[in-house]
This record gives C-alpha cells, structure tokens and sequence, in this order.
C-alpha cells in the first residue's frame, strides 16, 4: 500500500477520506497517514477516524515518497499548494471505484472524482479538479486544471471549462460553449452562452453580474 495524507481537514478533505477507504474496500491501495491542516486548533485531532498530524510546515518533512492529495476547492489557494509542492511529492489521483473510466478519456494528476459521476467520451479533465457527486460530463468535454464541480452539475457536450472555474450545484452548461478562466457559475444556473474569464454568471438563462459604477455597467469579477 502507498502512503498518502490528505491536505485539508475540512469537508472535502473528510470526503475524500472516505473515497480512500471505499477504494480500499475493494482493493488496498492507500495507507492513510492523516490529515495536515494549517489551523492550529484541529492538530491531534481525529475527524472521521483520521488524524491530524501536522500543519503545512509538517508536510515537508515527510518521506518524498508520500503521495498527497489536496482536498481544498478554492482555487488559489490549491494552486499555491502545488506550486510549493509540485516536485517534491507525487500527487494522487482519486476516483470513486464505481466510476466508470475507460480509454477514451484522459484525468490529469491530483484529480478527485467522486461517485455517481457519468464520463462519456473522448473526455479531458486536467489536474487538480474535483468533480462531486452525481455530475454528467458529456463527449469531446474539455475540463481544464483546477476546476470544481459542485453536486448534479451537467457539462452537456463539446464545452471547454477554463481553469478555475468553480460551478455550483445542479447548474447546467449546454452543449458547444466556453467558461473562462476564474469564472463563477452559480447554483442551479443554466448557461447559455460563452462566459468571459474572472467573472460570476446566475440565473436562467445564465447572466453575468453587472454593477453600476460611475454610470457604466462593469462586470462583476470574482477574485476571491
């Protein structure tokens, strides 16, 4: 069995704890050393039967031969992770063994794909994306790094998702259309039309946030 730690106590990083287990149960493959988590007040703690042994500064001195996986969906914040990261650590590749994942399609390293996620073909889904339960991502899709996927989210066909874009639950995104880089789709939205880079799209149809701002309308970007 390969030794891994999760990066990140919280939500995600639980769930994937129990994506590892369930792999486990079918076949063992991950030794879970713990949680590493960066708040002070979770250290020695056990969360869902892990426990928390160190903070990012612990990491470092674990044996290069540890796989990580980084359980934390902001965008940003995983990127300085791999950045800091990136060479020193193999990181881990984590689908729910349920999933059905076949030749037509390639997953990048560090990707989390939970259960109940459909995958069609001729697929790319790129490093560090989380795709949650229950999301549908049809043929030629193009899934760039660092994007998340929220619960029942449809990716109809054809469409490129740009890096990181987060996407809330049950939104929909029609066939043969582009999201930029950093843009936020909201919960349950329905997109319709291309969406520009660093910005956050709501409603049926999916429109861009506006403001007014000494008498023009600017687009609202997302930078959090």
């Amino acid at each position: 069995m390969k030794d891994i730690v999760i990066i990140g106590a919280g939500g995600v990083g639980r769930e994937v704890s129990l994506i590892i287990e369930q792999i486990n149960s079918l076949k063992p493959t991950w030794n879970i050393l713990g949680f590493i988590d960066d708040n002070p007040n979770n250290l020695g703690k056990i969360i869902d039967g892990q426990k928390v042994i160190g903070d990012s500064k612990y990491l470092m001195t674990l044996s290069k031969e540890t796989y990580v996986v980084i359980a934390i969906a902001n965008y940003k914040v995983k990127k300085s992770f791999v950045e800091k990261l990136g060479g020193r650590f193999k990181f881990a590749t984590i689908i729910h063994p349920r999933v059905l994942v076949h030749d037509f399609m390639t997953v990048g390293e560090g990707t989390i794909i939970y259960e109940g996620v459909i995958l069609t073909t001729d697929i790319r889904i790129g490093s560090q994306v989380i795709i949650s339960p229950k999301c549908g991502i049809g043929h030629d899709s193009i899934i760039k790094d660092y994007v998340s996927l929220l619960w029942n989210v449809n990716v109809s066909g054809a469409d490129v998702i740009g890096e990181g874009v987060l996407v809330g639950s049950g939104a929909t995104i029609i066939q043969n259309l582009k999201v930029g880089q950093g843009a936020t789709i909201g919960a349950g939205a329905v997109v319709v039309t291309n969406i520009p880079e660093n910005c956050t799209a709501v409603g049926v149809p999916a429109k861009v946030l506006e403001r007014k701002d000494l008498f023009e309308k600017d687009i609202v970007c997302n930078y959090g």
